[in-house]
């Protein structure tokens, strides 16, 4: 039976149907991963699953929910669900959920009206905002803007229909652009030649001379860099990373050999990783909670959330290996491709500035504080 026949039906919660989706997921991570293509098939799993549309605003046909907090922590599952099926695909479902709040937060109610239809039709959304020099510029005037400039580690480019970019004003802080992001013509993958998350295409993807008509603006100058929702927002991807700790943990446990379940120093590995896992997942909750609340100190525990589930992944990779040995090494295993995932994934951009500026916060005042609400 095919994954297209064996559809999961667009029911039961966000998490759910996550759930339902993340054995072919992971059958499929292991075919995109050995021919890197862009994953067509898994991201029609996330669209007929209804998780393209679940996080969008209501009235663009976003699912329902209590408040905020309820969102926000359907939200970390689902990101860290589908990260367990798949780490690359997990990647442009974040980038697509990164979207979707940009939506909510600066969308006008023509904007909301295209993007419902869009969803419906089964679009997938992206945010980019690396660039090389001299950057995305914005030229012309209000009434005939065009674009000058490429997009650098353009995740999904060439593959999603379109992508929110950033572009300099020359009026003023850089702006945010609902730009095509699917035209061949424009893409550049021939960089990305990675030993993990190949199934991305996260390539250069060329903007220069795309015309810009007024309602491709979303939100006013400077909104993307606003505070505290800019920096928190790195939670989202640490709950993607969480979710392929998750699966690495559970496949360690599966490959387990009798001899290996019955050595107290293998034993003693196993529940090092639970526990880095298990503060991984306390950790980005605790995070995601300061995003759904709009908390200050948010940015504080962004940057820390990083290394802390950094660290986690790291250990738990080495784990991994000593308890299972040659064998999670062994190529077109799922444990291998999971750390061959990791690896590439946790390389974000300046960890130790990161680390220092959370430690600043700490130092400064008590981020913890005191009779803050959780979940």
């Amino acid at each position: 039976m095919s994954f297209a026949e064996n559809k999961p039906a667009e029911s039961g919660t966000p998490e759910q149907r996550a759930q339902m989706i993340v054995e072919p997921l992971s059958k499929l991570g292991a075919r995109y991963d050995a021919a890197p293509v862009f994953p067509v098939e898994s991201v029609k799993l996330l669209r007929d699953a209804g998780l393209l549309r679940s996080f969008a605003p209501p009235d663009a046909g976003g699912d329902a929910f209590p408040d905020r907090h309820a969102r926000y922590a359907s939200m970390m599952d689902v990101l860290r669900i589908v990260g367990r099926g798949d780490l690359s695909v997990g990647r442009l479902y974040e980038g697509h959920v990164n979207a979707l709040l940009l939506f909510d937060w600066f969308a006008t109610t023509g904007q909301l009206a295209v993007l419902r239809q869009q969803l419906k039709e089964g679009a997938l959304f992206g945010v980019w905002a690396t660039e090389p020099p001299p950057g995305v510029r914005l030229v012309g005037a209000d009434d005939g803007w065009t674009m000058e400039g490429a997009k650098s580690f353009a995740t999904g480019a060439g593959g999603l229909s379109y992508a929110i970019v950033t572009a300099q004003s020359s009026h003023g802080p850089r702006r945010l652009v609902i730009a095509k992001a699917d035209e061949a013509a424009r893409t550049d993958l021939s960089q990305w030649r990675m030993r993990g998350m190949r199934a991305t295409g996260s390539g250069i993807y060329d903007l220069g001379g795309m015309a810009v008509a007024p309602d491709a603006l979303l939100g006013q100058g400077g909104d993307y860099d606003r505070e505290p929702d800019f920096t928190t927002g790195a939670w989202r991807f640490t709950a993607v990373q969480l979710g392929g700790i998750e699966a690495l943990l559970a496949e360690t446990r599966a490959a387990m050999t009798m001899v290996a379940r019955e050595d107290p120093l293998q034993r003693a590995k196993f529940a090092d990783a639970v526990v880095a896992a298990r503060s991984a997942y306390l950790w980005v909750r605790e995070c995601a909670a300061r995003a759904a609340a709009g908390h200050q100190d948010g940015p504080a525990f962004a940057r820390m959330t990083r290394g802390v589930v950094e660290r986690a992944a790291l250990d738990v990779m080495e784990y991994a290996s000593r308890i299972i040995g040659t064998r999670s090494a062994i190529d077109g295993q799922r444990i291998d491709k999971i750390i061959r995932d990791l690896s590439v994934y946790l390389r974000q951009a300046g960890p130790d500035y990161a680390k220092d500026q959370a430690a600043i916060a700490w130092i400064d005042h008590d981020v913890w504080g005191s009779g803050d609400a959780l979940w």
